[in-house]
């Protein structure tokens, strides 16, 4: 067994001595065995597609669409500029379908089952990678019957490291998905374990428990408040009080964080919202009560103000989708008066920027 470590740390430094070297190396999020998707340190990436009958083949990513070439065996193959530092979406479009790459792990995004890509991080960033320097927590996986929805589901939960024999109680911050995503984003494609385990064994943030629920239902309010709440606290061992209780989300799970927040603030002190916004306009996804809850703030706005110890809006950039809503909003809020902190970090609507939204936020709450 020991042999066998030696081995395959001697073989992970040699991968990533390659892919410093600028060597491509194939990507961390490939099944095992699969050479493609290769990567380089410098961010680019090669895709590779056997497919001798197609007639034309494409890697779409970032939002953009590049060429494949065919050679004499049937194999296509593409190199992409360099894309964003971390996990990326990404699909082979064949004769114009749209397809899984059959070298990539299968995530749930774009609400289908997709291709993802990690792209190496810059050299010397390393507070998105494992490490053995550190003590390792770890997340579970919990069924529930759900008399809210009438139907079995299930959460990710994030214990830190020292649980279970630490005897200690912990308080619990509920962190969200967004749309055409599940209770799986945080842990796969977010990394919230490895960043948890590295900013508590650094001291930059307090032990706590993650849950993360499946925010895909008819009333994700009651889902969590009947539900996801009494099960976390019936099963962990969690102090259940408003002070040891924080909800955060992205995109869609940022717009549950803010009904919730406003509708019962009575259960949370931590809030922070990632690439999110009440629509400024129609909305097309969900039922709007944006005036109602402008109004209920401002009438109450001493209240929020003080129950919040922290309120954190996160963007990526001015290319995020959600940019202009989360603008708007702000705006109101400071018509209002309503106390927020906002960090915004190039990216768009991606994980690589939430991997940083919940690095940022997870060193604030809880103090």
């Amino acid at each position: 067994m020991k042999r066998f470590f030696l081995s395959a740390v001697l073989a992970l430094s040699a991968v990533f001595a390659l892919a410093q070297d600028g060597e491509w190396v194939s990507a961390a999020t490939n099944v095992r065995g699969a050479q493609f998707p290769k990567v380089r340190q410098d961010g680019s990436a090669m895709f590779s597609l056997k497919a001798p009958e197609a007639n034309d083949v494409k890697v779409d990513i970032g939002g953009v669409k590049y060429d494949m070439k065919k050679d004499a065996d049937g194999v296509w193959t593409a190199t992409v500029p360099p894309q964003l530092r971390g996990i990326n979406y990404y699909f082979l479009i064949v004769d114009g379908v749209s397809v899984n790459d059959p070298g990539s792990e299968a995530y749930y995004g774009c609400s289908r089952v997709s291709s993802c890509i990690e792209i190496p991080y810059e050299a010397g960033v390393d507070k998105f990678e494992p490490s053995d320097a550190v003590p390792h927590g770890e997340v579970t996986m919990r069924r529930y019957y759900s008399k809210t929805e009438q139907a079995w589901r299930r959460m990710y939960v994030y214990l830190p490291a020292g649980y279970w024999t630490s005897g200690k109680s912990y308080p619990v911050l509920y962190l969200q998905h967004g749309g055409g995503e599940d209770e799986r984003g945080w842990s796969s494609q977010g990394r919230t374990d490895i960043i948890m385990d590295k900013l508590i064994a650094a001291g930059q943030a307090e032990p706590m428990i993650i849950a993360m629920c499946d925010g895909n239902c008819r009333d994700f309010s009651a889902e969590l408040i009947n539900e996801c709440i009494p099960v976390v606290e019936s099963n962990y061992r969690v102090i259940a009080d408003a002070d040891h209780r924080g909800m955060s989300g992205l995109s869609m799970g940022g717009i549950h964080t803010l009904n919730l927040a406003v509708e019962h603030r009575e259960l949370f002190s931590y809030i922070g919202v990632f690439s999110s916004g009440w629509w400024a306009g129609n909305n097309p996804f969900f039922k709007s009560n944006t005036d109602e809850y402008y109004k209920k703030l401002a009438d109450e706005k001493d209240a929020y103000n003080k129950q919040f110890k922290v309120f954190y809006l996160t963007m990526g950039g001015k290319e995020d989708i959600a940019y202009n809503n989360c603008q708007i909003m702000m705006k109101k809020f400071d018509e209002i008066g309503i106390k927020y902190e906002y960090f915004e970090t190039p990216g768009g609507h991606t994980w690589p920027v939430w991997r940083e939204s919940i690095f940022q936020f997870a060193q604030k709450i809880f103090k």
